[in-house]
């Protein structure tokens, strides 16, 4: 790292993520873990990102293990498989403001679930880059765990497990034996709703729910919401 601007950018992420040892940290690597392919096809950030995909999975499962000993098999799946979702992971990437220290050509499209899948990827591929530095979870458990814990905590709380389209339609193939079916369209008022795709979830000829999102499987996520509190929590 020659370039003094860039330097600096990555040593106050760093200083964001609460690390004080930063120069136990390959700087070669973050600034790799934050590089697009569109700037780069030979260096970018989709080996660090495969790396990081373990490696959040990993610190998801260590941190539920330690935390809930006594929790069954199947919750610690239903658990983890939201705390490593690309919703979640994009949402923690928002909170340090890594989008800002993205290397990406201007071109690249900014709708709402390409952002999201951008932040997701960038923040396994920092990941990633804290693993290899020093190939132990040293530089990223510190902060991490705290986050995850309390995401944890807010799913575990949730008696769908916060994926409401799963436990939608474990409820409609036990009672009916058929699954739910979903309308989305884009909004057409958004000056009334912000949310860009709006979502029905039909069974048979019964409407459940309705919900917005940014994307269409966030509206879908939120009309199953509403059919799994109004419908399957009232029988």
């Amino acid at each position: 790292m020659e370039e003094p601007r860039r330097l600096k950018q990555l040593t106050q992420l760093l200083h964001k993520l609460g690390l004080v040892e930063i120069t136990k940290v390959d700087l070669k690597l973050l600034d790799l873990a934050l590089t697009h392919p569109t700037i780069s096809q030979v260096s970018n950030y989709q080996q660090l990102e495969f790396m990081g995909d373990a490696v959040v999975r990993l610190v998801a499962a260590e941190v539920l293990l330690e935390t809930y000993p006594e929790a069954p098999v199947g919750d610690y799946g239903a658990v983890r498989s939201v705390l490593v979702s690309d919703q979640t992971l994009a949402e923690i990437a928002e909170s340090y403001g890594i989008e800002r220290y993205i290397l990406i050509a201007s071109s690249v499209s900014h709708n709402q679930g390409a952002r999201i899948s951008l932040l997701a990827d960038t923040f396994e591929a920092v990941l990633g880059a804290l693993y290899l530095s020093t190939y132990n979870m040293s530089l990223i458990r510190p902060w991490l765990d705290p986050i995850l814990l309390e995401r944890a905590a807010l799913v575990l709380a949730c008696p769908a497990r916060q994926n409401y389209k799963d436990a939608l339609q474990e409820w409609t193939q036990s009672e009916y034996k058929i699954l739910p079916s979903y309308k989305v369209q884009e909004n057409q008022d958004l000056t009334r709703h912000q949310e860009r795709f709006v979502a029905e979830v039909w069974l048979k000829d019964r409407q459940l729910g309705q919900g917005t999102g940014r994307t269409k499987k966030a509206a879908e996520q939120a009309a199953a919401k509403q059919a799994f509190f109004t419908v399957v929590m009232q029988q």
